[in-house]
């Protein structure tokens, strides 16, 4: 827990860029920018009134229980970052229904400033597969009522489970139609996030097709604990994003953005040793910031590894691409074949390939925060090579795959499907983020003797919600690029079966004992708040091919 708990029924406890100085705004001024808009929010009966302005949310869902989170903000002062505020005894209730009338579980903690009055609380003793609703209480309001649901108990046998899938939800570059239109489809076991929650820049500096849709907060890069939790904080108050955590846990996993741009054990692209203070302080207080403003129970203090079981029919492996890797390939840091680099660490990787050869479910899920099918640039035209590099972070003279992806680890990647095909280990499906494009892929062992070369796994790629893809780099209609470049990364990529490189979305992910398959689904407009949302394509992948094809029609 992120405070002290008093007592509970059945609680338990890419762009590459050269380095460069930049404007560092302190977190007094943070405080003074979002004091007023805040304090606004508070309820009009009593300035000081404890309340609830960031929602609720809950997260990894077990058969028993289900970690549950709030922000209180006890008075104006309060706000995220400024670590003002008084102690304030936060409640909770799970009921078995929306109108609490059938309690199963309650407790209270202290919110202090020390975990800038965030509050979790990890319920145990509940029933595998049901809904629950739970709100919290402080000072006598109410938090919004939310549901969520635990998992099925190991040894069940599952029809079937639905996730929603989402990834790089950029603030300034939109709205989060994604969020709106995954809640409102009430049908969700869960919703997967892949990584980039949220994002490191200051206002204006990162993609947003030359257009700030709606500013940061603080406006400065975030680099201090104080900063990271502003950020998380201003995340937090988005209409859609409260929404969806209302309606469905979430399971998150971090990539580069909550840290710094392209990221690694011991730096990043996006940070500047010294002018922008010591890494290692950086990468701690971004790391804090994550897991008091997150619902995410880690396994190993300090990591998002971890793995979560839905019954016989899937488990799920959790992965951590940015705490153990090493740098990023150059001239300077060695070759992309190094086998002394890695993405995984040797702990991580040895614990996945464990936990893949031990499982007895029929499908096998890895929330993997960046691309492992291999990717080549192809015969891509100057006007597109350039941008497409800048989008994957790579030197925009142009190279032939994106050193930040497994791509850039070859070693790690070879051992994993080595490991995949000599134990037949079948069902393998990679769930990826990051690059900003939907992808439906195979991933085969060797892709440059591929379809001769077996696929050991298949994986399907979700665009981002609002960040910069080819056409907004571009500038151009949506569907140009894609009309151009689809054709040709395919043609250079045989295990590709589709890839759009222009659209916003997010993806619905349907499992049944035959087949896993992935509904893309893409926005009209992510400056529009009101955006519609529209079925693209689907995929799917049968149980024991290894292999995606396309199918026409959403579940």
């Amino acid at each position: 827990m992120t405070s002290r708990q008093r007592s509970s029924d059945f609680a338990g406890d890419l762009n590459s860029r050269a380095p460069r100085r930049r404007t560092v705004v302190k977190a007094a001024a943070a405080t003074a920018v979002l004091a007023a808009p805040l304090a606004a929010a508070l309820p009009a009966r009593a300035a000081e009134a404890p309340a609830f302005l960031h929602g609720v949310a809950s997260g990894d869902p077990l058969p028993d229980g289900i970690l549950l989170w709030t922000r209180v903000t006890p008075g104006s002062q309060a706000i995220p970052g400024s670590g003002l505020g008084p102690d304030t005894e936060v409640s909770w209730t799970v009921a078995k229904d929306k109108a609490f009338t059938t309690i199963v579980a309650k407790g209270s903690t202290i919110a202090t400033a020390a975990s800038d009055h965030t509050v979790k609380a990890d319920i145990r003793g509940l029933q595998p597969a049901t809904d629950y609703w739970f709100r919290f209480s402080a000072g006598g309001t109410d938090s919004p009522v939310a549901r969520t649901r635990t998992t099925p108990a190991a040894d069940a046998s599952v029809a079937g489970l639905r996730f929603g899938v989402v990834s790089c939800a950029n603030w300034e570059a939109g709205y989060f139609s994604a969020y709106r239109h995954l809640a409102a489809r009430n049908d969700l076991d869960a919703w997967l996030h892949l990584g980039d929650y949220i994002y490191e820049y200051k206002s204006g500096e990162y993609g947003t097709r030359g257009t700030v849709v709606r500013p940061h907060a603080p406006a400065n890069e975030i680099l201090t604990l104080a900063d990271y939790r502003t950020r998380h904080g201003r995340y937090k108050t988005d209409p859609d994003l409260q929404a969806l955590h209302h309606k469905a846990p979430v399971v998150a996993i971090w990539d580069d953005h909550e840290f710094a741009d392209n990221s690694w054990s011991g730096g990043a692209v996006n940070h500047t040793e010294g002018a922008e203070g010591a890494w290692t302080d950086r990468q701690t207080a971004a790391k804090q910031a994550y897991f008091e403003w997150m619902p995410v129970r880690p396994a190993i203090a300090g990591t998002t590894y971890r793995r979560l079981r839905f019954g016989k029919l899937a488990d799920l492996a959790l992965l951590d691409l940015r705490s153990f890797r090493s740098q990023q390939a150059s001239t300077a840091s060695g070759s992309v074949d190094d086998p002394d680099r890695t993405i995984t660490g040797r702990a991580q990787l040895d614990w996945l390939k464990s936990g893949l050869k031990s499982s007895d479910t029929t499908w096998r899920l890895v929330g993997n925060s960046v691309m492992i099918s291999p990717f080549a640039v192809g015969s891509l035209s100057a006007d597109l090579l350039k941008p497409l590099a800048k989008l994957l972070g790579l030197p925009q003279e142009g190279i032939a795959l994106n050193t930040d992806q497994w791509d850039g680890y070859t070693d790690d990647r070879r051992e994993l499907l080595a490991h995949l095909r000599s134990n037949a280990i079948r069902n393998t499906v990679f769930l990826t983020g990051d690059i900003h494009m939907a992808w439906a892929n195979d991933v085969p062992v060797d892709a440059g003797t591929y379809p001769l070369s077996p696929s050991a796994a298949t994986e399907f790629v979700v665009t981002s919600m609002t960040s910069d893809n080819l056409d907004d780099i571009v500038k151009v209609p949506e569907g140009v690029v894609s009309a151009v470049a689809s054709p040709v990364i395919r043609a250079a990529n045989r295990h590709v079966h589709w890839v759009d490189t222009d659209r916003h979305g997010y993806g619905v992910l349907d499992i049944t004992a035959d087949r896993a398959q992935m509904d893309y689904y893409v926005l009209s407009d992510r400056t529009n708040p009101n955006a519609t949302s529209s079925w693209a394509r689907s995929y799917r992948t049968r149980s024991g091919t290894q292999t995606v094809e396309r199918t026409y029609d959403p579940v």
